[in-house]
């Protein structure tokens, strides 16, 4: 076997055990811990009624939504998922700006920045956690703690193939100052 044969096998045996652990020790939900405020991604189920959830139980008093579709109206919203519009105007931001995880992140970070937030739960599924943490983390100012609250899914194959496979072009991206 020639060395770059062995470089090669090394490689592929590293991704192999690499996308294992990606696929089957997925992020959990978090704890009982209080943040100053809860960042929601949209685009999977029981996102954001798990967001709101926390609000509930008073583990934040506000959340901030990314990536809501411009369609959607403020009463829209809240009807869909029972928000008062006293809670919907002194609590809840959506954001119709973002269109992806990394303008999720970006929009996010400019959220917390200009609102002085110095803590988040950070809420989307499972599968996407560790990306999402990662592009928030990247971007959001550096005391900025994240409590990462994983929603439970059941994503298919592909789903967990790519987000794998996304996931290490931006953590290798992150070394590079991408």
């Amino acid at each position: 076997m020639t060395r770059l044969s062995r470089l090669a096998a090394s490689a592929l045996l590293a991704y192999l055990l690499g996308f294992l652990w990606f696929a089957f020790v997925p992020p959990a939900p978090a704890g009982a811990q209080k943040t100053d405020a809860i960042v929601v991604l949209t685009g999977g189920e029981g996102r954001i009624g798990r967001a709101l959830k926390m609000q509930a139980k008073g583990y934040s008093r506000r959340i901030f939504v990314a990536g809501v579709d411009k369609k959607v109206r403020p009463r829209e919203f809240a009807a869909e998922y029972g928000v008062s519009g006293g809670t919907m105007a002194c609590c809840v931001v959506l954001d119709f700006k973002s269109v992806d995880t990394i303008s999720n992140a970006s929009e996010a970070a400019f959220w917390i920045a200009a609102n002085k937030v110095k803590s988040v739960r950070l809420v989307t599924s499972d599968w996407h956690m560790r990306r999402a943490a990662l592009e928030l983390s990247r971007i959001a100012p550096n005391e900025l703690t994240i409590v990462r609250d994983a929603v439970p899914s059941a994503p298919s194959f592909e789903t967990l193939v790519l987000e794998y496979n996304k996931f290490l072009a931006r953590y290798v991206a992150s070394f590079a100052g991408a």
